[in-house]
Order: structure tokens, then sequence, then C-alpha cells
């Protein structure tokens, strides 16, 4: 099979290979992108419900789960979220604003994956689709990386081959296994960023409540703490707070749910004994929360039966940590099926953080989802893609 010779080679065409890729290009590099899938980009394409949430206004190192957690602070204080807003802008992608700083396209997430394709056109990047990496051999002079396709000689090799999360998207462990050839270190998987499943026993007792929202402020056990909707499912919890969680929960613990977060449920309970004291309980909590999730607590006879004039101090304190400590353990996670990244990965203390090159094998890089880095949800782990293949791509 005949060898291309080319000065890059980047394993994946998703954000952080191709911003790589096109950074490389405009450097005066040769640049092909290999990539297992039809399809380029295609987590862009049906990330933020089809819209991509490409950035967030507020990213900053503190928004990320890294080993290491001064590792991310060079590449994203160097290109910034600032960086690729002025990108979309110049293509004219039109995007708005949601809550917490997310930033969508009006339009559709192809937008982003136009945009990018296009900036690879301008730099001269090849890009070979349904190109399978079947192995990878250093040489004197770089890396010979052979794909289902053909063969390719490279000085420097990019590994942006993702996490493990949506395999139905092509999701391998090919990046994993590149380190580990080559002596890198790589930290245990997980998924993250992913809809909570519960025991049998909570599952039937919330049955029925699927598609109910609620605005509670969950927290992990380590302290961790997030304030966005919860929502009911039919196998569990879902929801941006609970997919934010997720990231900090771990097997066998609970999460706490404060499921009125606005104000001291103890205090606004005895100012309503004092206007209505016939209402019942029930009744008045049916206002404060969906009826029927009230309803469902009250079969598990986990709330007294009384009107509002027979709840005594401490009855009223009860109630009150009860809705502000709503405590569920889960049963585990959706798993790499639904979640959004992929928690752990190469371990950044394998690479230069300024460059995302190995310390032990030089010329090849770990940039993306497929590093130990791990952001929010709302857009940070794109912006971590972004950062970390501009990163790469000033220097392969």
């Amino acid at each position: 099979m005949a060898l291309e010779k080319v000065d890059v080679v980047v394993i994946g065409a998703g954000a952080a290979g191709l911003m790589c890729a096109i950074n490389a290009g405009y450097r005066g590099r040769s640049v092909a992108v290999v990539d297992m899938g039809k399809k380029p980009g295609r987590k862009i394409i049906i990330s933020g419900g089809g819209r991509c949430n490409f950035t967030n206004q507020n990213a900053e190192p503190d928004n990320y789960l890294c080993t290491n957690p001064h590792f991310v602070k060079s590449a994203l204080s160097r290109y910034t979220q600032y960086d690729f807003i002025d990108m979309v802008e110049r293509h004219g992608v039109e995007y708005h604003h949601k809550t917490l700083g997310q930033l969508f396209c009006d339009d559709s997430a192809h937008n982003i994956v136009d945009m990018l394709l296009t900036e690879c056109d301008w730099a001269g990047v090849s890009i070979h689709l349904q190109s399978e990496v079947h192995k990878v051999n250093k040489t004197d002079d770089g890396y010979i990386v052979t794909t289902n396709g053909k063969d390719f000689h490279c000085q420097s090799l990019v590994v942006a081959a993702g996490g493990l999360t949506m395999p139905k998207l092509g999701a391998t462990p090919i990046g994993y296994k590149i380190a580990e050839q080559f002596g890198l270190k790589v930290l245990p998987t997980c998924a993250a960023l992913v809809p909570f499943t519960l025991h049998e026993q909570d599952k039937q007792r919330f049955d029925g409540l699927s598609g109910i929202s609620v605005d509670s402020i969950v927290s992990s056990e380590d302290g961790t703490s997030f304030r966005e909707n919860i929502l009911f499912t039919h196998r569990g919890l879902s929801g941006p707070a609970i997919l934010q969680i997720s990231s900090f929960w771990q097997a066998g613990q609970s999460v706490s749910i404060n499921l009125i977060p606005d104000f001291d449920l103890e205090q606004r309970l005895q100012d309503i004994r004092q206007e209505s004291p016939q209402r019942a309980l029930k009744t008045v909590l049916s206002h404060l929360l969906p009826k029927r999730l009230i309803e469902r607590l009250y079969d598990a006879e986990e709330l007294p039966d009384k009107p509002m004039n027979q709840l005594n101090h401490h009855e009223f304190k009860d109630i009150a940590n009860y809705f502000h400590h709503w405590q569920i353990k889960p049963n585990g996670t959706e798993g790499y099926r639904t979640a959004e990244v992929t928690l752990g990965g190469v371990d950044t203390d394998e690479l230069s953080s300024k460059t995302m090159e190995s310390k032990k094998a030089s010329g090849l890089y770990f940039i993306g989802e497929v590093a130990d880095v791990t952001g929010w949800l709302g857009g940070y782990n794109f912006q971590w893609a972004w950062s970390s293949g501009w990163a790469a791509g000033q220097v392969v």
C-alpha cells in the first residue's frame, strides 16, 4: 500500500481534531485528518438538541475536573471563549445566549461543522472519512499510521479520538490504546454528565412522574452543588442539575436535593398556619411543588396527613428538612450510551500543558476528551476542545 507523507496526522474529525488541523494548516503544515465515521463532527451535530452549545461565556479553569487542576489554565487562557466567538461571528453564524452563559446556534449545529470544514478547506487540510486506524508505529523521524484506506507517514501525530461516550456514534478506546502503547498512564474512565438510574423500589415509587421538572439545588457527598432543574424520567432522574452532579457522584453514594431552594419552608409553613389553620398540609405542599410528586410522597407515607393547626414545631422542622435535604441514592447511571462526556482518560501529568505533547514520546499529542479533562455541562467541554486543539495546532 502506498505511503502518503504529511507533516501532521490527526486521528478524529471532531471538535478538537478539526480545530488542531485548521491551526496547523494555517502554519503551512500539510495535515491529514482520519476518522472512522461517514461524516465529520458527528458529536457536534447532535449536541445541544441539534443547536450546539458551542461555548460558555463564563468558561474558566474552575469549571473543569482534572486530576491536575492547573493543567487546563494555559490552553484556556491562550485561546478563550471570545476567540471562538470571533470565529463564529466572522462566519456569520447567528447565535443566542441562554442561561448561565451558554451560547447556542440560532439555526443548527451544522453551522458550526460547516464553519470548521470551511476553515479546513482554506487551511489546505485533507479529511479522510471511514478510515479506521489499525495500528501506529514510531519511526526515527515520526510515526506511521496504518488505516483501512491508506498508510500515512507523519512527523507529528495528534490523537483527538474522544472518549467512550455515545458508542452509536462510533466511540472507541483507540485513543487510550495509543497512549498505553507509548507508555502513557491512562486514568480509569466512567460516564459523566449522565442521568441517574434508580433502585427498583424508587423506580416504582416514582412511576408516572416522567416529565415532571423541578428547580432544585442538587449536592453530592463531597459538598459540590448545582442549581438547575431536575427531571423525573422513566428510568430515574435527569435534567441539568443531575447531569452536573453525576460528574462528582460515586457508586453507593446518595445525593441531597433541595426541592424548595427559594425560601425557608419552615417559616413559610408557620405563616400559612396563621393565615389558614384548617388547610391540609398536603394541599399547601401541592401549591409549592408539582401535585403528582406530593401525592407520591404521601403514598409512601413519608409526610403527615394533617391540617396545619395540628402540626407542632418539631413536625414543621422535620417537613422543612425533608424538602430542603431530600435524599436519594441512585442505583447507577445510564452509562456511556447517553453520557455527554467521559470522565478520566490520558493522565495530564504525562502531557505538556502548553502544547499537549506527550512527555515520553516526542511528536505525539493528545487533545480534547481523550485527556483527563472534563468540563461542566453548558459548553465547557467544547471550549476545552477548541482551546486544546488550538494549543497543539500552534506547534505540530
